[in-house]
């Protein structure tokens, strides 16, 4: 029944053959709102995740357990913590990097589903950085599936803010990498990273969509 929410955290990428994890299955437009604490330091980070029809209609056969054609708020109570579960050792495809070093998020409280008017799968949660981030020098923010099954997409640079009194005195923009650029300039790391974790784990963070940060 979970298969699907499963893959979302690549649970089930060893049953898959290698070219599967080559390419993304499930799509995902995203929002992501950083959000800066009154200590100076970061507080948490909002998501906002909108999956595809494809993905959104399976998750509703998976879950509908009264077989009723939609979820009643028990059924999305339960897709919530099967998400909020399964997700935790995948860091909920976040990424946070305080000058250039990586720092963890807690799980969150819990993970918010619904289903939207276009009979999408919406998925809201904020999680908390694993220890205090000081809004000093170059920070990172990213959302992304390391095994790349899962291909999470802002629509606009709009989708990727800062927000806070915390953030009013640095400067931040939308890094969105070129692949060409990419593989050109890693095409040595890039294969060695390919036979070492051919899951995409070490090298799907050079082509992911991310909000730099200096203060």
């Amino acid at each position: 029944m979970r298969y699907r929410i499963l893959t979302i955290a690549t649970l089930a990428a060893a049953c898959l053959p290698l070219p599967a994890l080559a390419h993304p299955h499930i799509f995902a437009e995203a929002r992501l709102e950083v959000v800066a604490g009154n200590d100076g330091n970061l507080a948490e980070l909002r998501n906002v995740w909108r999956f595809d029809e494809v993905f959104s209609s399976s998750v509703l056969l998976d879950f509908d357990k009264n077989t009723d054609l939609k979820l009643d708020e028990k059924e999305l109570a339960e897709l919530g913590e099967v998400m909020r579960t399964s997700l935790a050792d995948f860091h909920y495809f976040t990424t946070i990097t305080l000058n250039g070093a990586a720092v963890g998020v807690q799980k969150p409280d819990a993970i918010h589903v619904s289903i939207d008017d276009s009979n999408q799968l919406l998925v809201i949660f904020a999680v908390k950085p694993e220890k205090p981030v000081p809004l000093k020098g170059k920070l990172t923010f990213g959302i992304y599936d390391p095994s790349m099954y899962t291909s999470i997409d802002f629509p606009t640079d709009g989708d990727l803010v800062a927000q806070g009194a915390g953030f009013s005195k640095c400067q931040h923009k939308v890094v969105r990498p070129d692949p060409d650029e990419v593989i050109a300039q890693n095409s040595s790391t890039l294969t060695d990273a390919f036979f070492n974790d051919p899951t995409g784990t070490d090298m799907t963070k050079l082509f992911a969509t991310r909000l730099e940060v200096t203060c």
